[in-house]
């Protein structure tokens, strides 16, 4: 494989790493990742060609750590390949087309009310302080303006979902986008209703713990078993209380389920029921109505099964008799 730069101008014998390498990419890449392509830069500065297996054992690294290095650096499109081998990408001229272009999409009177809501400049500074220690990359201010006029944040949210995803270490953008959307589909515009959705999660929180410690789980909850938690708890309204009565009713099983708990508690709810009362009176009906059916069934069963044969005259009876 060869390596080149699109920049082919060197200075003495430096090898130079962009700034936006350090805001853009480090915190995504693993440091086996970095360590391919900080070689592979320097190589390119020469138009070096080296082979798969030699990179490998230069670096003390696996071929297939290699690989996904080469191809985690193809997807973020710092490597372009070509018939034979690859070329490395300007970094300024990325970051260049990510600021301006996206721009280009904008109204004038979008670009002009950007610019003069001090409010919002006032957001991004607090987020470029916080979260970038003062160097966040000029392609991120694009990303939060558009991300302000999709989502209809207020500058309170803004800031806070870049706190969020920083102390999740996930400062990526993908993330923070995903993050973004989660927090629009709940219909969190301004912080009072971020406060309300936290203060959700926080409940869906505690009653994930206590299911856990009901049903002596070792692990945590699937995000499939969550949103079954989610269900019962938003949707349905529906706290620990009356849960664990649809907790005890898988006792009885071979194996868990929680399939089958939101059976129950689903067919709690298309029947009505709001309280703790109601669905124990309901399931105590049940249990009466079951067995007496069964008594009904056990009283039918043990009676003979045949036709009691009726004299009308027994006088009659024991005269055929004697005549015989």
């Amino acid at each position: 494989m060869k390596f080149e730069q699109n920049d082919s101008s060197l200075i003495l014998s430096q090898t130079s790493i962009p700034d936006v390498f350090f805001t853009e990419y480090l915190s995504e890449a693993s440091g086996d990742f970095v360590k391919v392509y900080l070689y592979l830069f320097f190589l390119s500065k020469y138009s070096k060609e080296i082979k798969i297996n030699d990179l490998s054992k230069k670096l003390e690294l696996s071929l297939t750590v290699i690989q996904e290095a080469i191809k985690f650096w193809e997807d973020k499109g710092l490597l372009i390949r070509k018939n034979q081998g690859f070329i490395l990408a300007n970094l300024q001229e990325i970051e260049i087309n990510k600021v301006y272009k996206p721009k280009v999409t904008m109204s004038a009177e979008h670009i002009k009310e950007a610019t003069e809501n001090k409010s919002r400049a006032n957001a991004i500074e607090t987020i470029n302080n916080q979260c970038f220690q003062g160097v966040m990359s000029p392609s991120w201010y694009g990303d939060i303006d558009l991300w302000f006029k999709k989502y209809g944040f207020d500058e309170q949210v803004m800031i806070a979902l870049f706190s969020y995803c920083f102390n999740k270490s996930a400062l990526h953008r993908n993330y923070i986008a995903t993050v973004a959307e989660g927090w629009s589909k709940n219909n969190i515009k301004t912080y009072s209703d971020l406060d309300l959705y936290f203060h959700k999660m926080e409940k869906l929180k505690v009653i994930s713990t206590a299911i856990k410690r009901k049903l002596r789980l070792s692990r945590n909850l699937s995000v499939y078993e969550e949103a079954y938690v989610e269900k019962w708890n938003i949707t349905y309204g529906y706290d620990m209380s009356i849960i664990e009565i649809a907790l005890r009713q898988t006792v009885s099983k071979y194996s868990l389920s929680f399939e089958y708990i939101d059976k129950v508690i689903s067919d709690w709810h298309e029947r009505g029921f709001k309280t703790v009362e109601q669905i124990e009176k309901y399931l105590a009906d049940k249990k009466s109505k079951s067995s007496l059916n069964k008594d009904v069934k056990t009283t039918k069963s043990s009676s003979p099964n045949f036709t009691e044969r009726k004299y009308d005259d027994l006088n009659d009876f024991y005269v055929n008799v004697k005549k015989k």
